[in-house]
């Protein structure tokens, strides 16, 4: 299944979409946390197919993230093996950890801001995984695996200057007003599948800067949910950018960093496409 939320900001509405592509109502308050550790996923999976959905009328409204509140961004570093020797760094022997915060995220086409002072702006096309059901020192891949809802596109904007050389962590560079566009869709995980089998790519002004594929993380989703429950509670509504491929600003010849008027446009295979405007803070 594809759950999305639609409408102005702050009043997005749950729906689901079905075969047809209709946007379907999902008679749910929110799609979040409570919802996704309730069984919300399954309720509405079974209200879709007795056909009790009525349709939205969704023509002209914004998409917004697909999924409202999330508790914690956890981001995984230097996750591809081209993107890590384009930074001119080793492969981690762990996960590289960090986080964003929450209110970065924003909707899938919505403007992304350079913030003030900012030089260095730079983008990550991301595969985000959403956790479904609390998550505490899991034992194997398959049981993480199963706590996954599922997936969606994540563009993991950066500052780059703000993370790299102004000292302390990575989270300042990471955390910047607007800097997490995410959806348009959750793709619910058995409909994904096998999370190391997707296409990803992302264009600036028309222009192919990254075109990776998920089966070349250094730590597969599977390892990486299971590893962060060692050190973390991971939560239903949760979300994990699992790291980017090569081809970012910060690796690319004359280092092309985003500036006010650049359009990026993103996808991954199954999940959809997203297209945001850059603005100026």
């Amino acid at each position: 299944m594809k759950l999305l939320r639609v409408g102005p900001v702050g009043q997005e509405k749950p729906v689901v979409m079905d075969t047809a592509g209709n946007l379907r109502d999902i008679e749910e308050p929110e799609i979040d946390g409570a919802f996704l550790a309730s069984g919300g996923v399954a309720r509405v999976r079974d209200a879709l197919e007795r056909g009790d959905l009525p349709i939205v009328d969704a023509e002209g409204l914004r998409i917004g993230p697909p999924v409202a509140r999330p508790g914690k961004i956890v981001c995984i570093g230097l996750n591809y093996s081209d993107h890590a020797a384009e930074t001119g760094a080793d492969l981690p022997a762990e996960p590289v950890v960090f986080m964003k915060a929450p209110n970065t995220v924003v909707g899938p086409y919505d403007e992304v801001l350079v913030p003030r002072g900012s030089v260095k702006t730079d983008w990550e096309v991301e595969l985000a995984v959403v956790i479904g059901q609390t998550c505490r020192y899991l034992e194997s891949r398959e049981e993480a695996l199963s706590k996954i809802a599922g997936y969606a596109v994540a563009n993991d904007v950066s500052e780059r200057e703000f993370q790299i050389e102004r000292g302390g962590q990575w989270d300042k560079g990471k955390s910047c007003e607007t800097f997490n566009p995410l959806g348009p869709w959750l793709v619910t995980a058995d409909e994904v599948g096998d999370p190391q089998g997707l296409g990803m790519r992302l264009w600036v002004n028309g222009e192919l800067r990254q075109s990776g594929h998920s089966e070349n993380m250094v730590f597969d989703v599977a390892e990486i949910v299971r590893y962060l429950s060692r050190f973390m509670v991971l939560e239903p509504g949760d979300v994990i950018n699992t790291g980017t491929p090569a081809g970012v600003a910060m690796g690319l010849p004359g280092q092309p960093y985003l500036r006010a008027g650049d359009v990026m446009e993103l996808e991954i295979d199954g999940l959809g496409r997203q297209r945001q405007t850059v603005g100026q803070a």
